[in-house]
C-alpha cells in the first residue's frame, strides 16, 4: 500500500479521522479533498483548479487520499492501489455529523480549508439520506471495476466500528507497508 484512497460510504464516516491515522501508521503524506474543493467561506474551487491540484499529487509515490469526490475518481483511481472503503450504518453517519456539528462549532476542522467553519443544513442532511443506498451499490460496482485494471491492487471494505478499529491498530502496531 503506497498510494490509497480512502473512501466512504457517506459523510460522517469517519474517512478523514481514518486517512490521517493511517497516514501517520505508515508515514505518510495525507491530502483531504475537503482542503482542495473548498476556499475559504465554503467558496467551491474552479474545477479545472480542483483536478489539477489532485493530477499533482497522484504523480507522487506515495500517499492516502481521502474523499469520495465522483467527479475527480477518475484521476485517483488511475494511480491508486489500494482503496479502503468505509461503510457504517446511515444512523451512525448522521450521528456523527451532527456531533461533529456540536464539537467544531465556530471552528474549522482540521480536515478542512481554513475559513470553513463547521455548519450544517438541510440540504447536506438530505444529500446524505437519499444517497446513502445507492452509493453502496455504486461503490461495489466501482471496486470491480477498479481491482480488473490491475490484479495486484486491493480494496478494502469495512463495515463496523471494530473492523475499522483493528485495521488501524494492525498498521500502527506494525507500521508495515
Amino acid at each position: 500500500m503506497n498510494r490509497i484512497m480512502v473512501m466512504g460510504v457517506s459523510a460522517g464516516v469517519g474517512k478523514s479521522t481514518f486517512a490521517r491515522r493511517l497516514g501517520e501508521a505508515l508515514q505518510l503524506d495525507v491530502y483531504h479533498l475537503d482542503t482542495l474543493f473548498w476556499k475559504p467561506n465554503w467558496v467551491e474551487a474552479p474545477f479545472e483548479e480542483f483536478r489539477a491540484k489532485q493530477q499533482e499529487i497522484v504523480q507522487n509515490n506515495q500517499w492516502v487520499i481521502d474523499g469520495n469526490y465522483n467527479s475527480t475518481y477518475d484521476i485517483r483511481s488511475q494511480k491508486a492501489d489500494t482503496i479502503i472503503y468505509l461503510e457504517l450504518p446511515l444512523v451512525i453517519c448522521l450521528y456523527r455529523v451532527m456531533k461533529r456539528r456540536m464539537i467544531n462549532s465556530g471552528k474549522t476542522r482540521p480536515d478542512m480549508r481554513e475559513g470553513c467553519e463547521e455548519k450544517i443544513d438541510f440540504k447536506f442532511l438530505k444529500f446524505i439520506i437519499t444517497t446513502y443506498h445507492r452509493r453502496k451499490k455504486v461503490m461495489r460496482d466501482r471496486f470491480k471495476e477498479f481491482l480488473k485494471l490491475d490484479s495486484n491492487r486491493e480494496v478494502f471494505i469495512l463495515q463496523s466500528k471494530e473492523e475499522i478499529e483493528q485495521f488501524l491498530k494492525e498498521y500502527e502496531r506494525s507500521g508495515l507497508k
